[in-house]
């Protein structure tokens, strides 16, 4: 039985024995679960109420699934969105996460290794996306980042943060820990092909350590892999 405040997902998907599979171990897992067979039905279900988690397959039979996400990302920049989808090369899965999406998961998949993803998924979620009627506030060191009003408390006094800025951070506190490539970064954030050759990344980046680093040449929270691109670590 889910208890009265477990997490609610909407499942768009239209293939209705991979759907009820999927509600099924959803639900045994304890999480509510929404069910929408199309796009218009998920659209208007977002409509309608706050969800926890999206799961969203792409080939529905009245809209395509990029098409929705880049929708529901124009309207919230912080629900989690997990592609899943038959369509796995590296042109969709770049197109997913151009379009917003959080994760890519293409069939067929493990069963084990979906529920693993939504649980972490839903468990990265919490430090930014706060539950109804609590400020959207995210801490790390001495620093308070409010990504709802894009404002934030530092060490410099406080700052209005551009909608690029909060997009950046927001992307960072969800993926707390993780490596993140420069072209993950510069399609999901800014709609860039990951080919892109651009400085746009690392000024956004220095600017970030000089809002929010102690020592932004030596900084403790955003910082540089090699070869790859960047990551963020919150500390104490």
């Amino acid at each position: 039985m889910n208890e009265p405040d477990a997490p609610t997902l909407l499942l768009v998907e239209d293939e209705e024995h991979i759907a009820q599979g999927l509600i099924f171990n959803l639900e045994q897992e304890g999480y509510r679960v929404v069910h929408a067979a199309t796009g218009k039905k998920a659209l208007e279900a977002l409509a309608a109420r706050d969800f926890s988690l999206l799961i969203l397959d792409v080939m529905l039979p009245d809209a395509n699934g990029f098409d929705i996400c880049r929708s529901v990302r124009e309207q919230d920049s912080r629900v989690p969105v997990l592609i899943l989808t038959a369509l796995g090369d590296e042109n969709h899965r770049i197109t997913g996460l151009r379009g917003g999406a959080d994760d890519y998961l293409t069939k067929p998949f493990s069963l084990t290794e979906f529920l693993l993803r939504v649980k972490r998924m839903l468990e990265r979620s919490h430090w930014y996306r706060p539950a109804p009627g609590s400020r959207n506030l995210y801490r790390f060191g001495p620093n308070v980042v409010d990504l709802k009003e894009r404002r934030a408390t530092t060490l410099c006094g406080e700052i209005e943060l551009t909608d690029l800025e909060a997009r950046i951070l927001g992307v960072f506190f969800v993926r707390e820990g993780e490596v993140l490539e420069r072209s993950e970064l510069l399609a999901s954030v800014w709609k860039m092909s990951p080919e892109a050759e651009t400085r746009t990344l690392d000024n956004f980046i220095a600017r970030l350590r000089k809002y929010f680093e102690t020592d932004p040449s030596h900084p403790e929270h955003f910082l540089t892999v090699r070869g790859k691109g960047y990551r963020f670590v919150a500390g104490k």
